[in-house]
């Protein structure tokens, strides 16, 4: 971890930079994976199954029997949190419903969008060093609000060819019945082009390491549409002299023990909590399971002492966090000064956990400062915004002429002839296009 005091405005650029690995052979091997399952479909998808996850599988898709069986396993306490959850999730993201309205932009012209939901969505659940049944959650719910006709989640089986049953239980809760035992690059080429089994979506959902997301980039270049773009995990917390310490180093541990290529960083106005944070963080990551991890993580970590409040939120605004989180004494009157940011967490009792659990918002964030031009999931993700519009013979009477006059001056006289051809007809002339 480096720590940075007071550093000027010109290092800026450097501190913010995310760890960057060369993915030119990652590329390759992705792209070429990729063309076998384009090309080998179901018997491809076994393969690399064996391969990668170790399993032999005959049916890709869970039973119903698999299903039941998650059911029993899972543990009621788990169960019960994981309702718990669900509850608050499709509250916030029902709250998200758009209700268009006709406008008449001129007399007789009248405009107004509707939204319609993507018919086949897929969504992508990591099943790896830890399964994201929350993630299940955050990607199925607004894609049921939504009403989108088809849902098809793909995640990763185990040795036995099992998929994690909070997987399956969470998938229950949130009406997703189509649960396929395929990961990694895999899934992503089922879901892009559909396999014998696997049926093709119009868009796909999920985080994933960086060959999943590599997947996603290529195959959202010409075949199908994809959440984000996105990288691996991070988290931004700001801090005053006031905030406990230890609050501070576990939300920034809570982020770091994602993997080894996330990114932590603290950027306070106060030397002295940083000092105070090294030392209490030092001994809570003792104490972690996944401490390995964390530890890779906390090499390209970062410490930020800055002199006044103002330059912290320039800072953080240019590092545009997938989570941010301020835990300062005027925490309301920051919140108002942000402008990149995925997610924001506010005071000492908001952590991040909040939100990548059950407080209702989405977990599914813009990483590697993509959080300057996108935002996170949400049920407008799901939903496609149709415009429609009508006019009346008046109102191409009076709009006409307008729309004449600008095709003409772009030289484009077919668009001008729809019009002229109207205007003729209401006029009681002839019809006869004289382009």
């Amino acid at each position: 971890m480096t720590t940075y005091l007071y550093p000027d405005k010109q290092e800026w650029s450097e501190i913010i930079k995310r760890p960057t690995f060369d993915n030119s052979e990652l590329r390759d091997l992705v792209a070429g994976l990729l063309q076998q399952i384009r090309e080998g479909g179901d018997k491809v998808l076994r393969e690399l199954e064996a391969k990668f996850d170790h399993c032999v599988l005959t049916d890709l898709q869970v039973s119903v029997d698999e299903f039941a069986e998650a059911r029993h396993q899972i543990d009621p306490q788990l169960a019960k949190a994981i309702d718990n959850a669900y509850h608050n999730i499709a509250r916030f993201h029902e709250s998200q419903k758009f209700e268009g309205h006709p406008v008449e932009t001129q007399p007789g012209v009248v405009c107004w969008q509707k939204s319609i939901p993507i018919d086949k969505v897929g969504l992508y659940i990591p099943g790896g060093t830890a399964p994201l049944f929350s993630t299940v959650l955050m990607l199925a719910i607004p894609a049921k609000i939504a009403g989108c006709q088809e849902i098809v989640l793909c995640t990763p089986p185990n040795a036995e060819g099992k998929v994690n049953p909070a997987i399956l239980y969470a998938a229950t809760v949130a009406g997703v019945t189509k649960v396929y035992k395929v990961g990694g690059v895999q899934a992503i080429g089922a879901l892009a082009y559909g396999t014998e089994s696997v049926p093709k979506v119009y868009k796909i959902f999920g985080p994933g390491n960086q060959f999943v997301q590599m997947a996603k980039q290529l195959v959202s270049l010409r075949d199908v549409a994809i959440d984000m773009p996105a990288g691996p995990s991070e988290v931004c917390v700001v801090a005053d002299k006031d905030a406990d310490p230890e609050y501070v180093a576990s939300d920034f541990l809570s982020q770091a023990e994602h993997g080894a290529d996330s990114q932590a960083v603290l950027v306070t106005d106060s030397e002295d909590l940083a000092k105070r944070f090294e030392v209490v963080m030092a001994k809570q990551l003792e104490q972690l399971k996944r401490q390995e991890l964390t530890r890779k993580s906390l090499e390209h970590s970062k410490v930020v002492v800055l002199h006044t409040q103002a330059d912290v939120m320039e800072l953080v605004n240019e590092y545009a966090p997938e989570h941010l989180i301020l835990n300062t004494a005027n925490y309301r009157e920051l919140a108002n000064q942000v402008r990149n940011a995925g997610s924001v967490f506010l005071g000492p009792y908001s952590p991040e956990s909040a939100g990548d659990y059950a407080s209702g918002t989405n977990h599914t964030l813009p990483t590697n400062g993509y959080a300057k031009a996108y935002n996170g999931v949400n049920l407008d993700s799901y939903m496609r915004k149709v415009t429609f519009q009508e006019l009346s013979a008046e109102g191409l009477r009076t709009l006409g002429p307008i729309i004449e006059v600008m095709a003409q001056n772009e030289q484009l006289d077919a668009h001008k002839n729809a019009v002229t051809v109207r205007l003729r007809a209401l006029r009681g002339e002839s019809v006869e296009s004289k382009v």
